[in-house]
């Protein structure tokens, strides 16, 4: 084959190769959702015109970790020393909410914090995300992983590790993680005492999956919520969103509701508000 032909060859191959994704415009939007491609050149950051989140204020039985994460990610936000942290426990109750109301909360209040959502499948190519972070030292960048655990033959939690504290490099100044998990240590239980039963050193093997969450500087539980809670978080969402009910209909109806479902938590609250509003001719908006 000549020279002309593989030229024309490699042309061809261009020309239906897509193209590099564009540089971001962090300008744009404060929310971003990780894409990585096949190779790092096909790398992208998303934008999020809208981000899905519920305002700060309605977050409800959760003061205290509401409050050490406002603190922290504002810490952060103002280029002062902060941990990563790690929102664990029951599901539902607004772990995740937390997480981005606290950014838009910080936000708010005049800084420019990004929050770069990353899935978990994605985890082994953080270090081409924090290639891009550290390239841009003018910007703050809060990673953040919804529902994080490893199964027993996942090894994702190794690029994890790294990603978090480990490596010749580190983690960049202007990069911190936040993650959200129904467990604490983000392992199964099973698989922390198989390593334990079948390990050469059992206790090396188990320290090395425990000590993941050692990465994160900042635990934050989040327990299930009593009834009366959990009436305290329909009344607040009815007062903001203008839904009219008394307090002796919101009572009947809650708890049938939560009955029905088996379960108090915040998402069970808000999926009622749903409803209520929905039977009674309310849109959704902040009154």
């Amino acid at each position: 084959m000549n020279e002309d032909a593989l030229i024309r060859i490699a042309e061809a191959l261009e020309r239906i190769s897509p193209p590099p994704a564009p540089p971001p415009d962090f300008e744009a939007v404060a929310a971003w959702v990780w894409h990585p491609g096949e190779t790092p050149a096909r790398d992208a950051l998303a934008p999020v015109a809208a981000v899905n989140r519920v305002d700060l204020d309605l977050l409800q039985g959760i003061d205290r970790a509401r409050d050490t994460l406002l603190d922290n990610t504002r810490r952060f936000a103002n280029g002062l020393p902060a941990n990563n942290a790690l929102l664990w426990g029951a599901r539902g109750m607004g772990k995740s909410s937390l997480v981005k109301a606290a950014h838009a909360a910080v936000n708010a209040e005049g800084a420019r914090l990004l929050l770069v959502e990353v899935l978990r499948d994605d985890i082994p190519t953080l270090h081409r995300l924090l290639a891009i972070v550290r390239a841009t030292p003018e910007r703050r960048f809060l990673m953040f992983c919804d529902d994080l655990s490893f199964d027993w033959d996942d090894t994702h939690y190794k690029s994890l590790k790294a990603a978090l504290d480990g490596g010749v490099e580190g983690r960049p100044a202007n990069a911190l993680f936040y993650a959200t998990s129904n467990r604490r240590h983000l392992m199964p239980r099973d698989m922390i005492e198989n390593e334990q039963r079948v390990g050469i050193n059992p206790g090396e093997a188990t320290e090395e999956k425990v000590s993941l969450s050692d990465r994160f500087g900042l635990w934050l539980g989040f327990h299930p919520c009593d009834q009366g809670e959990f009436l305290a978080m329909i009344r607040r969402y009815c007062d903001a969103y203008g839904i009219g009910i008394d307090e002796k209909t919101l009572r009947a109806e809650a708890i049938e509701w939560r009955q029905t479902r088996g379960a108090l938590s915040g998402r069970v609250a808000w999926q009622f508000v749903q409803d209520l509003a929905g039977r009674r001719g309310v849109p959704l908006r902040r009154a």
